[in-house]
């Protein structure tokens, strides 16, 4: 049995079977209405979390962060449905404590009713029944919900590449003319002394490789995101109510024709 003083700390944690069989969250614990404390508590057993039974804490134990109950799921999940509200009234406790005790079979809560065709009605919830049986099935129900998955993100660093550009470039180079002397320019060649001592000097020029660099913007990056349609296959276990009839052989004398009508099978309203 769970301590009184650890009721608070049951929200949330995990509600496990006797084979270890994973059974739900606890949702909320609910006291009893004498003020004798923690009675009940609610676990989410639905899909996607939906959906709250009631369970007893008196056969639960708390070990380690799971509540551990001698019921399976689906026995939790039969229990009587009651108001998921503030309060937990002493007739739903009772109605709860019965099925709990009873092994899943509420004991004094069992109606009949007999209708004109002599069919008996019996109803383990409490209400009379009249002379059609309703079958119920779950229907899968699949959404989705939206969670981070990764994330991308833009980062810029500088790298160094080495680049190799061929750059013609001239000079100048010294070249020694010889001419004769000519009448043309005979003048020229006797302007001064006879003989003497005469320096010429010629700057000779070359180009040579002249480098700048200049950062020039070439292109913008951004992120940006599309969404992608994928096809998810869910696969889950859902429960269908089946009718069997019983004792068929001794509602229909020997030598009767049993072809079915539409009077054999009262219709679903």
């Amino acid at each position: 049995m769970i301590d009184t003083n650890s009721l608070g700390r049951l929200a949330g944690k995990s509600v496990v079977g006797p084979d270890g069989e994973s059974i739900g969250k606890v949702a909320d614990v609910y006291e009893s209405t004498d003020g004798g404390g923690g009675t009940f508590a609610t676990v989410k057993t639905g899909l996607f979390g939906g959906g709250a039974s009631f369970f007893p804490l008196d056969q639960a134990e708390l070990r380690d962060d799971d509540v551990v109950v001698p019921y399976t799921k689906s026995f939790i999940k039969d229990a009587p449905r009651v108001e998921n509200d503030e309060e937990l009234t002493a007739p739903e406790e009772r109605r709860l404590f019965e099925y709990y005790a009873a092994g899943g079979r509420t004991s004094g809560a069992t109606t009949d009713r007999t209708d004109e065709q002599g069919t008996v009605g019996h109803d383990t919830s409490g209400p009379t029944t009249d002379n059609a049986m309703t079958r119920s099935e779950e229907r899968l129900e699949v959404g989705t919900a939206q969670q981070e998955v990764g994330r991308a993100r833009l980062r810029k660093h500088v790298v160094t590449e080495t680049e190799t550009r061929t750059v013609p470039v001239s000079h100048e180079e010294v070249r020694v003319e010889r001419e004769p002397v000519t009448d043309a320019d005979r003048g020229q060649a006797l302007d001064g002394p006879a003989i003497s001592e005469e320096e010429h000097e010629v700057v000779l020029n070359a180009e040579k490789p002249v480098v700048a660099k200049e950062a020039v913007p070439v292109e913008r990056v951004r992120l940006d995101k599309e969404t992608v349609t994928d096809q998810v296959q869910v696969t889950e276990d859902v429960r269908k109510e089946q009718i069997e009839v019983d004792g068929a052989d001794d509602v229909y004398p020997a030598g009767t024709d049993r072809t079915r009508t539409e009077k054999d099978v009262e219709p679903r309203t």
